[in-house]
């Protein structure tokens, strides 16, 4: 579905409600270009786009289909770039991810959104400077990388703010953090990468000015999303090292807990053993036994077994045992 269709000239946008028929024209134009917007359009829908602006087709079943991974390519004269958008939900410590797939050609820049981002806003902003809209179509691709990289920020601090809880609840007394949820803040982490990471090359090659449709006066800020992006991927793989340190950690203690589990059962099996082999030997029914003719004797046998089992009580509470 169409839901904005744009056209900007001399870094103004043209008012009137505009059909893609239209607007066509003004991408042959000097000093004008054309931004049209979908969501989650149909083969159908964008069949009429991909033929006004000559798209490739492998782009294009690339754009109805989406679940792509992040990249940039060239066919032709146009580009085509995937990007994700991030989205941190705290109540389900999960980061949702939607996609965006822009096609920037001579005079024209196709947006398709599928699933979290809004691209509204964007648009909006960069009216705002028309001076950056004079440079043609780069400037819009340029918002919408930027808007999409700075959300990352947010989604971030989300699952930072969850590694400390984990972190702190494993060092702590109690060790209340369990290995599940450590684990699942990883894959959380690792597929926030695979959406950043190949990213980095291709706003690196924006940042130089390996393509001629970007303005030069566009390269600045392109060198600005490129930094945030590098922070953005170094913050990922300190968060995903971390977390792997976490689990080892958490492990390690549990390992040692049921180890320390483990010699306090024993403690407790070897103490009882005591009289329970004594008591067994007063099971047997013996009819000739010592202590049977003296009337200290039972009293003297449950001080023994008394005695011993306080003797081993107090061993194993030296050693640590118990």
């Amino acid at each position: 579905m169409i839901v904005d269709c744009a056209v900007y000239e001399h870094g103004n946008r043209r008012g009137g409600m505009l059909d893609l028929k239209d607007v066509v024209e003004y991408c042959h134009r000097e000093d004008s270009f054309v931004w049209i917007g979908l969501v989650e359009p149909s083969a159908e829908e964008f069949d009429a786009v991909a033929r006004e602006f000559g798209l490739h087709e492998l782009a294009v079943e690339d754009a109805v289909h989406a679940h792509q991974r992040p990249k940039l390519e060239v066919y032709g004269d146009t580009i085509f770039i995937v990007l994700k958008t991030a989205r941190y939900v705290d109540s389900r410590e999960v980061v949702t991810f939607g996609e965006v797939l822009v096609f920037m050609g001579d005079g024209f820049i196709v947006t398709v959104r599928h699933g979290e981002g809004d691209l509204h806003g964007v648009r909006e902003r960069l009216e705002e400077k028309p001076e950056l809209l004079r440079c043609g179509p780069g400037a819009a691709l340029h918002a919408i990388v930027d808007k999409i990289v700075d959300d990352y920020v947010p989604a971030i601090a989300g699952l930072e703010h969850d590694i400390e809880e984990v972190e702190t609840e494993v060092f702590s007394p109690e060790r209340t953090a369990s290995a599940q949820r450590i684990y699942l803040l990883k894959r959380e982490v690792l597929e926030f990468i695979r959406a950043t990471a190949p990213l980095i090359e291709p706003v690196k090659r924006l940042a130089e000015g390996s393509y001629e449709l970007i303005h030069p006066e566009i390269r600045a800020y392109f060198r600005d999303v490129d930094d945030h992006l590098v922070r953005v991927h170094e913050q990922l793989e300190g968060f995903r090292d971390l977390l792997t340190s976490i689990l080892s950690a958490n492990l390690t203690q549990v390992s040692i807990q049921q180890n320390e589990d483990v010699r306090k059962i024993s403690a407790a099996v070897a103490i009882i053993a005591v009289p329970t082999m004594i008591a067994g030997i007063y099971g047997m029914n013996f009819q000739h036994m010592p202590e049977l003719k003296w009337r200290l004797g039972y009293p003297l046998v449950l001080l023994f077994m008394a005695s011993v089992c306080f003797a081993l009580y107090r061993y194993f509470k030296r050693v640590g045992w118990l």
